[in-house]
């Protein structure tokens, strides 16, 4: 099943942060109620990494007040093999050991 990465922004206000954080609390949604918060260190945003469908079903986590300021990003892992044929396949003759720079 797709992975998902939900981050949402609020308002660094103080009420308003604590408005927020109380809305996700009181939701009853497992996600919801799990997030990740940067707020203590300044960063006023919330993420949840879920395991739903499609980027709409993640959009859908998120209560409707916050969806418009909501980035939904989905997540992919790579593994060395695949990078080295993506690599191999693009690489230029005589490009090989080559530094840009």
């Amino acid at each position: 099943m797709p992975k998902f990465l939900i981050e949402v922004p609020h308002p660094a206000e103080t009420r308003a942060c604590a408005r927020v954080v109380q809305v996700f609390l009181s939701s009853g949604s497992h996600y919801l109620t799990n997030a990740e918060w940067g707020c203590g260190d300044g960063v006023h945003k919330s993420w949840m990494i879920v395991d739903v469908d499609d980027k709409a079903a993640a959009k859908a986590i998120v209560p409707p007040a916050f969806r418009a300021d909501a980035t939904i990003i989905k997540l992919n892992r790579f593994k060395l093999e695949r990078i080295e044929a993506i690599l191999a396949s693009h690489s230029t003759p005589g490009s090989e050991g080559k530094s840009g720079g």
